[in-house]
């Protein structure tokens, strides 16, 4: 991460997932994988930058599942989507990060269940069609260069810095005026190297960091 770039990202598109104000001046993107620590860490971080920001700021969630590391990934994600068909994205979202340990099939519908949705299109053939969504989310992101998750964008521009209240509040002009120079730019990986058939699992649950929030500001899963 040594090139500067000015990338821009079009942003939204329809279809996006978005919290707080839609016509907020300032779009902040997460680009993020719902077995991913520390997406779970960014997670709270970002819901606060948001009811904190006075409709200054939307967050639009798009999905970048490590299927090579977190087999459960595409499925949550898909599992995510079929959620916000009925009209429940984020308390799904909200539900897959709290609950990341446990992200199986039956897990995902009862998550569901809980939610009071429709949980038999949640899982399997009846959330395939949801892969578009899932897919074309995951080819935006290699566009934009992501890496690793969590990935932010703040107003097109990729944000290497750490997930941190204080910092993201600076970056989005809450303590003054949006930046507006370059950041550093993620050379972006081939889509192989990401993208396998929906459907993968692990055997068990990967252990997770023990306090992710601690980790170096850099760490992201996939990098």
């Amino acid at each position: 991460m040594t090139a500067t770039s000015t990338r821009r990202v079009r942003v939204p598109v329809p279809g996006e997932h978005i919290l707080g104000d839609p016509d907020a001046p300032v779009t902040l993107i997460e680009y993020g994988d719902f077995e991913c620590p520390y997406c779970a860490a960014a997670a709270p971080v970002l819901h606060r930058l948001i009811e904190e920001s006075d409709g200054r700021v939307r967050l639009l969630y798009r999905h970048f599942p490590l299927a090579d590391r977190h087999p459960y990934a595409l499925t949550a994600a898909l599992a995510a989507e079929a959620a916000g068909a009925q009209g429940a994205f984020w308390p799904m979202h909200d539900l897959l990060f709290t609950n990341q340990d446990r992200l199986d099939d039956a897990a995902l519908r009862a998550y569901a269940d809980d939610l009071g949705l429709d949980s038999g299109t949640i899982t399997g053939e009846a959330a395939q069609p949801f892969g578009d969504k899932v897919e074309a989310d995951f080819e935006a992101g290699l566009r934009a260069g992501v890496q690793g998750t969590p990935s932010l964008l703040i107003d097109g521009r990729l944000f290497p810095g750490r997930v941190e209240i204080g910092a993201l509040r600076r970056e989005v002009g809450m303590n003054g005026a949006v930046r507006s120079g370059p950041y550093r730019r993620l050379q972006p990986r081939s889509r192989w190297q990401r993208w396998r058939p929906f459907g993968g699992r692990r055997a068990e649950g990967e252990p997770l960091p023990e306090n992710p929030q601690q980790d170096d500001p850099g760490d992201r899963c996939g990098q």
